[in-house]
């Protein structure tokens, strides 16, 4: 499976803890920011697939976050209130938010909505990814680094933009070949492996970026 991270920005601990857990038993990768500022510094480092965003915010609220990401992302944004004016509704709408829900609300249907709305956009990555140097763009099916065309197999190719999709995660080989190969690859985990050595020679001096965990397996991530 692709772990989907979701980045809740709510200025309540409480809040964002129980919308988190809730999250979590479903088997999404969660990320929290408690003010504005420090979700757009999340957004920029992160490969987030949804946003829960409430609009009272600490130093920007969720109307300028949402404005600021619309102007490069189509990521799905829920918007959170604790009021129920329509105009605020409608305005939420007009920034880009996709769907709007009022406090106090039942985090499992919270979380029905978070599910359907990622079936709905179908949008687990953007259609170009790019994070430490390296770009994926999945509509040419090219990879650059520094600005540079690398060439990659089909499997590399795959390879690389499962784990940029899940930066951060360990990931275990068993993981990967299930996500990679497929379920019925009958494969061993040295294939996983060697993928990943031919990998870091193709990325050069980005090699760094997939580290290996002892005992568990491999993780892409950008260090801050």
């Amino acid at each position: 499976m692709a772990f989907k991270k979701i980045l809740i920005v709510e200025d309540e601990e409480r809040m964002r803890r129980l919308i988190g857990d809730y999250l979590k038993r479903e088997g999404f990768k969660i990320i929290e920011a408690e003010d504005g500022k420090r979700a757009l510094e999340f957004f920029k480092s992160e490969n987030i697939d949804l946003i829960i965003l409430d609009i009272m915010l600490p130093e920007y609220d969720g109307w300028t976050v949402c404005r600021e990401i619309r102007k490069s992302s189509k990521v799905p944004i829920i918007m959170l209130t604790a009021r129920s004016e329509e105009s605020d509704e409608l305005f939420g709408f007009e920034l880009g938010a996709d769907e709007y829900v009022t406090k106090p609300f039942s985090p499992k249907i919270l979380v029905a909505r978070v599910n359907a709305l990622l079936r709905r956009t179908n949008i687990a990555t953007e259609d170009v990814v790019s994070t430490g140097g390296i770009v994926i763009d999945k509509i040419s099916h090219r990879i650059l680094i520094e600005g540079n065309e690398v060439e990659m197999s089909p499997k590399e190719y795959e390879l690389l933009d499962f784990m940029v999709k899940n930066s951060g995660q360990a990931l275990t080989r068993e993981q990967i070949l299930d996500e990679v190969w497929g379920y019925d690859y009958y494969g061993d985990y040295r294939t996983v492996d060697t993928h990943i050595k031919r990998l870091r020679i193709k990325l050069d001096k980005k090699s760094n970026l997939i580290q290996t965990v002892r005992g568990i397996g491999y993780r892409f991530e950008v260090k801050k």
